[in-house]
Order: structure tokens, then sequence, then C-alpha cells
């Protein structure tokens, strides 16, 4: 006799079991993984210190802008580390399997399809483009190339949003009408207001490289560098940075592939640090009727 657990529990217990099983994979002397890390912000540290998590998995290179990152992979993975400021070093090198795409977001679609054109598998930080128009790019380098491409919006993996999905699809939940979903980030650091080294400036920084793309070139300016998440010519603002969280919750639990209608308004209303993305956004979006 079944007790008061649905049917789909159990299969999400079953799924559970298999993930355990795999992991528990015994690994040879012939499986490294050799991974290289592009952008050793707060986010490629993250996602490094991850990666050296899974057995088999070896660190081979880092790149990134900024000398002072650099030093400091040195200093925590080893001497033996390849360091450069330039991320086609890393692209060129025969020994190494992936790369994991830590930048600011402007440089996100241009390193993915030169990496997988490279022939490395990638997994890169959310947004996978700075600008819609840049997707369709990116889709094609994966359908030409085959390299396997991931997208990391790591808040989407916790096993609350796999929970809500199996109650909702069960009817556990019953028919949602709305869904409000908040995200406040008031402290300094929460509005990315970072801590910038003392030694920064041009001979620390590659600031031309940073900026090769950009429309329009600003002379040097640590806050654009050190805190590019306020600037629209190098982030996505509240936008892509936080509200990617809270509607990619509500797409993977409602099986849903975006609104039918979005109406958004913002503004900068307190940080008045030179950044040109709004502090304060608020989203209304209309969805589909689900059956």
């Amino acid at each position: 006799m079944l007790g008061a657990g649905s049917l789909k529990s159990l299969a999400a217990q079953e799924q559970h079991e298999q993930i355990v099983l795999a992991q528990q994979k015994r690994y040879t002397a012939n499986d490294t993984t050799r991974i290289a890390a592009i952008g050793m912000g707060i986010m490629g540290y993250n996602d490094v210190d991850t990666a050296l998590k899974v057995p088999g998995v070896q660190l081979v290179a880092c790149c990134d802008l900024y000398d002072g990152r650099l030093a400091h992979a040195k200093e925590l993975y080893g001497n033996n580390i390849f360091t450069s400021r330039h991320y086609e070093d890393i692209l060129n090198r025969k020994d190494i399997d992936a790369v994991i795409i830590a930048t600011s977001d402007n440089w996100h679609s241009r390193i993915c399809i030169d990496a997988m054109k490279a022939g490395k598998a990638v997994y890169t930080e959310k947004p996978i483009v700075h600008q819609v128009k840049q997707g369709w790019d990116v889709i094609e380098a994966q359908q030409q190339t085959k390299k396997v491409l991931q997208v990391g919006s790591q808040r989407i993996s916790s096993i609350v949003y796999a929970k809500a999905k199996e109650m909702y699809e069960a009817g556990d939940i019953g028919k949602i009408n709305s869904v409000e979903a908040v995200f406040n980030r008031q402290s300094a650091l929460g509005a990315w207001e970072y801590t910038i080294p003392l030694d920064a400036s041009p001979q620390t920084v590659d600031w031309d490289r940073y900026q090769q793309f950009a429309e329009k070139k600003h002379a040097w300016d640590e806050k654009r560098f050190f805190w590019w998440r306020n600037y629209r010519e190098y982030g996505t603002g509240v936008a892509g940075d936080l509200f990617v969280h809270l509607l990619t919750g509500l797409h993977y639990i409602t099986s849903s592939k975006g609104p039918e209608k979005i109406y958004s308004i913002g503004d900068i209303t307190y940080w008045k640090d030179g950044r040109n993305v709004p502090d304060v956004m608020t989203a209304v979006l209309q969805y589909p009727e689900t059956p």
C-alpha cells in the first residue's frame, strides 16, 4: 500500500537516487578533465572552486584583465597555473577541454563562440548575451560545433525549485493566478559597490582590451571596470543580473516559455555613484493561461 506521498514524489526520489549513483563513479588517471577560467572575479573564483570539487577536474589556466586576480589565482591554485590577459591564449592550448566564462556580460557571447569554435566545452555565467540580437550567433555556433554549452544560473539548480515544480505539476499548489517575486539588494555590496584594489590603474588593468568593442570609448575609470554591473555598456543591470533569477524560477516551475507582455519601470533613486542603470525596477509580466 502506498503512503501519502504522490507518485510524482516517488519518481523524484528515484531520480535523486540515480543522480547519487552517477556521482559515485570511480575515476582513473585517464578521466582527467582539464579546465580554464576566463574572468576571475567573484563568480569566476566561485565557479572554479565548485568545479574542482568534482573528481577528475584539473585547473590548467586562468585569464583576467586585472593582474591582481591572476596573481591571486597562482596563490590559490599554484604557480604552475598558466595565466594571461588574453583569452585567445587559453583557447589556443590543446590541453584544455573546457572553459568557464565569468567575465563582464559584454564579453560572454564573443568568448562563448570563440571557445566552441576552438573545440572547447563551455560553462558561461548568465546572461549568455549582452544584447538580445547576439543570441542567434551563439545558437548557430553551438549547432555547428556540437560542443557542450551550459549557461550558469545557479539559483535555479536549488532542490527547492525542483520540489516546487513537483508540487505544482502534481496539483498540490492548485491553480496559479499570479506570482509576486521580490529581490532586495540594499547594502553597498548588494548594490555592486565592490572594494576597488588600491593598485587599480591602466598599468594593472588592460583597459583598452576591456572596452575594445564598446560603441563609445571612455577614459580610464576604475568604477567602470570593477563595478561593471552598474553600467549598461558592460552589464545588464537589475534586469539581467537579478530579474533573471526570479524569471527562470517561475519558467522552470510552470514549464513556461516566457510572457506574452512585459511592462517595466525603473530609476536611479538612491545610489548616486555614477551608474547609468536603474537601482530600483518594477516589472509586470503577463503569461499565457496554463491548462
